[in-house]
């Protein structure tokens, strides 16, 4: 019996496979990134994004699109600018409003790979080891499909854990405590090709 349900789940998700339509592509993009939480006072700093995109169609409405990209993150204040390089991983589920336009909900993991400091005039300093490895968020925004290959993007990711872990360090004179729950804020604009 366990055989046959098996047999059966197979063919059943085969199917699917075979129906489903599964793209491949990538994208680049600007982003304006900051952190945001209690007690964090950020500007937007202008960034940057490329990485590469899958969308599954698993029915005529929606669909689940997982991308592996590389984010320069980061935000800005009055004594500080702060680099935070990032692989991110969303699986966004999307949902067609019309054949060309989707509106896409999912979460995000992302893995630190590069973090500095740079105190108002002075070079930039390693906040590796005060700098959490991996970061969790939500992601909400849309697509429209210029063309069969071609597609825009606008998403807002926000953070939900801190980036930095509680630290306090004297930096080139300035007092830079890490334990403020800053967390990532990202704006997205995205440009991107299907193959």
């Amino acid at each position: 019996m366990k055989k046959i349900l098996l047999l059966a789940a197979a063919a059943i998700m085969g199917m699917s496979a075979a129906n489903a339509q599964v793209e491949f592509g990538a994208k680049v993009g600007f982003d304006l990134t900051n952190y945001w939480g209690e007690d964090v006072s950020h500007t937007l700093q202008p960034n940057y994004q490329a990485g590469l995109v899958m969308e599954y169609h698993a029915a005529p409405k929606f669909s689940v699109a997982p991308e592996v990209v590389f984010a320069a993150q980061g935000g800005k204040s009055d004594n500080f600018t702060f680099h935070a390089n990032y692989v991110n991983v969303p699986v966004m589920l999307k949902y067609y409003v019309s054949p060309a336009f989707s509106i896409d909900f999912g979460p995000q993991v992302g893995f630190n790979v590069y973090s500095k400091v740079t105190p108002k005039d002075q070079d930039a300093l390693d906040l590796g080891d005060m700098t959490n490895t991996v970061d969790f968020g939500l992601g909400l925004g849309a697509t429209y499909n210029l063309t069969n290959n071609a597609f825009i993007q606008a998403r807002y990711t926000m953070g939900l854990t801190k980036v930095y872990k509680d630290q306090s360090v004297d930096v080139m004179g300035y007092k830079l405590t890490t334990d403020n729950k800053a967390k990532n804020g990202n704006i997205q604009i995205s440009f991107g090709m299907k193959f």
